[in-house]
Parts: structure tokens; C-alpha cells; sequence
């Protein structure tokens, strides 16, 4: 695992703009030039013991990180953790979990069939929480996971590897507003995740969040290559509790919506 908590997230950023090509043209757009302070990253996985939430989540407790909040996705069958770094300038981590189980008989049998080509020891090397796919997907297998499940259509095509960056507009230099990034993004181009509405959440609930849908790649499955969604980039302003400070949870609704950022269009 890796010792320095920088190196990770630069690691995790290179993976994920080679699978987002949009987010480093965003990152121009929003940033001028100017560093962008990353609020979260969110990882998917499957809740077998073998790669579930807590074996991700030990690539960050041992960087300090600390389980900060639980959420529940009745409707998507997922439950999920945030967590936190002691240095509030470091990403939050939001990682949640498929709960196989409740899925069709056939699809856990697909699931299972996979985790079981992952090396064990893979999962704790350095590279894990970006090392992509560990087991053979072919189209047919991808297509009867996305009729049931979206997330696990994702996690068996993708693998490990961040599922978004979030630009944190709170330490924007030139945007105070989310509204106001959202119309930046449309300006040029970008297509933003209209699930729920364009702003998920409000000042009330201290967050709101956007998203752009996921951008397109190529995925090479064993019998072929295909063009489905990867990864995409939120934005998120979050506002002050009533002790003054910022606050730094997720709402579930609205996480619930950001999830649809990979659904196909």
C-alpha cells in the first residue's frame, strides 16, 4: 500500500484521466491554470470478502483516513462509507459496495465468477484502487449485468479505478456559485447529469453537487471492443453548520442521483 497519501491521489488522477479525457479540459476551464482542490473521489466495488468496501477503504486508513459516515441505496442495492483525512486539505473518500445478494441468482453467479480471478495478493498491492480489471469480461456477460444493474455492469467492465474526481467550488478562484459552473461547463459543451435536476441538493442540506456525464472509452472485452461510459467529473459547494464550520458529509439523495452520472444516454 502506498506510504504517502500525495502519491496516491496523483496516481489515482493519472488513471482517471486516461479513462476522462473531458476532466483535464474541465480542469483548464474552471481552474485557469490555477491548482484545483479535489473535494472526493468515489471507488466501486462488490461486498464479497475478497474485494468489498473495507478492503478498498485499507488503502486510505493506512494513510490516516478515518470512517466518517454510512449510506444507504435501497432502490441501486448499494451501501457506502465516506472517509476522511486527519489534513482537511486531503479528497474525501466516499466508497460504496454492491450488495450481490440481493441481486438474481444469475448475477451473483457472474460476480462471484469474477471476484474468484482476483488475485488475493493483488488486492493489497499499491496499484490496486487504480489497477482496473483483474478478471475476462465478455460482451454478452457485460450487456445481462447493465439489464439488471448499472453499477455492476460498471465495476465488471472498469474495475478498480476512481470512479469520479470532484472539483471542490468552495476553493474555486473565479466561481462562487454552482449554478454559475454548471452554465461554464454547458458554454463549452459539456453534458451535465439532469437526473433529479442539474444541482443535486441545496444550502439547506449544506451540499450541493453537479455532474457531467461520463465520458465514452473503448473497452476491450475478450470477444471485442466496445464504447460504454467511463468515468465523469462533479463539482460540489458545500456550506457552512451552525457551529461555523464546513460541512464535510454526503446526502443520500442526492449521491443517489451523481451514481446515474454512468448510465448510458
Amino acid at each position: 500500500m502506498h506510504t504517502d497519501v500525495n502519491a496516491l491521489f496523483a496516481a489515482l488522477w493519472q488513471d482517471y484521466i486516461q479513462m476522462t479525457p473531458s476532466a483535464a479540459k474541465i480542469h483548464q476551464l474552471l481552474g485557469h491554470g490555477a491548482p484545483i482542490i479535489n473535494d472526493h473521489i468515489a471507488l466501486r466495488t462488490f461486498n464479497i470478502a475478497k474485494v468489498n468496501l473495507n478492503v478498498l477503504a485499507k488503502h486510505f486508513t493506512s494513510l490516516g483516513y478515518v470512517d466518517s459516515g454510512d449510506y444507504q441505496f435501497v432502490q441501486k442495492k448499494l451501501i457506502a462509507k465516506h472517509f476522511e483525512h486527519p489534513d482537511p486539505k486531503q479528497p474525501k473518500v466516499f466508497i460504496s459496495e454492491l450488495l450481490v445478494e440481493e441481486f438474481s441468482p444469475e448475477l451473483q453467479k457472474t460476480i462471484h465468477d469474477l471476484v474468484g480471478q482476483v488475485d488475493v495478493a493483488a488486492t493489497t498491492a499499491d496499484n490496486f484502487i487504480y489497477s482496473g480489471c483483474h478478471w475476462d469480461l465478455d460482451k454478452a456477460t457485460y450487456q445481462a449485468l447493465l439489464v439488471e444493474s448499472e453499477y455492476a455492469a460498471w465495476v465488471a467492465a472498469l474495475g478498480y479505478r476512481a470512479n469520479h474526481f470532484t472539483v471542490s467550488i468552495n476553493d474555486l478562484p473565479e466561481f462562487e456559485r454552482i449554478e454559475d459552473v454548471n452554465q461554464a461547463l454547458k458554454q463549452a459543451g459539456f453534458l451535465l447529469n439532469s437526473s433529479g435536476g442539474e444541482i443535486k441538493g441545496s444550502p439547506e442540506v449544506l451540499l450541493e453537487q453537479s455532474s457531467t456525464m461520463a465520458d465514452k472509452v473503448v473497452v476491450k472485452f475478450t470477444d471485442g471492443g466496445v464504447e460504454i461510459p467511463s468515468c465523469f467529473y462533479e463539482f460540489a459547494r458545500r456550506y457552512p453548520m451552525d457551529n461555523g464550520q464546513i460541512y464535510t458529509g454526503f446526502v443520500a439523495a442526492s449521491a443517489d442521483k451523481i451514481f446515474e452520472s454512468t448510465n448510458a444516454m
